[in-house]
């Protein structure tokens, strides 16, 4: 099979795979974002903070949501740590965070030892206005890789600015993110590689590096979530993918 499901928490899982064995780690962890104030960022579940009162949707909440500023920066700061030992020389890492937590992920990514390359960002056409303000209408996606850029490994030339709007048909997660934005992400990782994401939600990165002609290995911790990912990652899978018995003697 050309893809790998873990069900648990991200840092038991990744201890278990081996060094050097992935080629872009691309994830979307949880942001613990979404408030004002320390409290609202604590204190109030994932639906809570990402879903709008007149949504249209009923989704399922997802853990991980309720730490601090300076617990979250030493959480991620461990699991891109981790992610870096499974990561191949030149590897990439392509990590989601919003404004708020934009400083926090870039000084994690470089705590744990990758050398950060940039931001590009994902632009969000349909976004709430904000009378007297700026419009958030953009997530960011820290990218940094493990030593230097080794540009003939994989020759490609992605844009830096992706815009498309958050699902709305068959939507299955409350920060469910575009597979079309996943599908040029993964190009990142070199044709036949292995993308690896520590959070995968309802499995769109892994769904993306199917249909790209990429491996995958996934972690998730919620079990509604990891069945969903289960089913989409395997309605994603090209007859090429099975290995067919022979016929018997």
């Amino acid at each position: 099979m050309p893809y790998t499901l873990h069900r648990g928490d991200a840092l038991i899982a990744l201890a278990g795979i081996p060094d050097n064995s992935v080629d872009a780690v691309i994830t979307d962890p949880p942001y613990n974002s979404g408030g004002r104030t320390s409290s609202e960022r604590t204190g109030r579940s994932a639906r809570a903070k990402y879903t709008s009162a007149d949504a249209e949707h009923d989704l399922a909440n997802f853990p991980g949501e309720n730490r601090d500023q300076r617990s979250y920066g030493f959480w991620l700061t461990l699991l891109l740590t981790e992610s870096y030992r499974a990561t191949v020389e030149s590897g990439t890492a392509l990590v989601f965070t919003d404004w708020r937590q934009l400083p926090t992920t870039t000084d994690a990514l470089q705590a744990a030892g990758w050398t950060w390359r940039g931001i590009a960002s994902w632009h969000k056409p349909v976004s709430r206005p904000q009378k007297g303000r700026l419009k958030q209408s953009c997530e960011y996606i820290v990218w940094g890789t493990k030593g230097p850029v080794d540009a003939n490994r994989n020759p490609v030339y992605l844009p830096g600015l992706y815009t498309a709007s958050q699902p709305r048909k068959d939507r299955v997660h409350i920060t469910q993110k575009p597979v079309e934005v996943m599908q040029e992400l993964v190009k990142i990782c070199p044709p036949g590689g292995t993308v690896l994401d520590p959070f995968t939600g309802s499995g769109t990165t892994g769904v993306a590096a199917l249909r790209e002609g990429r491996q995958f290995i996934g972690v998730e911790l919620s079990d509604h979530y990891a069945d969903i990912a289960e089913q989409r990652l395997k309605a994603a899978l090209t007859q090429d993918d099975f290995v067919l018995a022979g016929p018997e003697a």
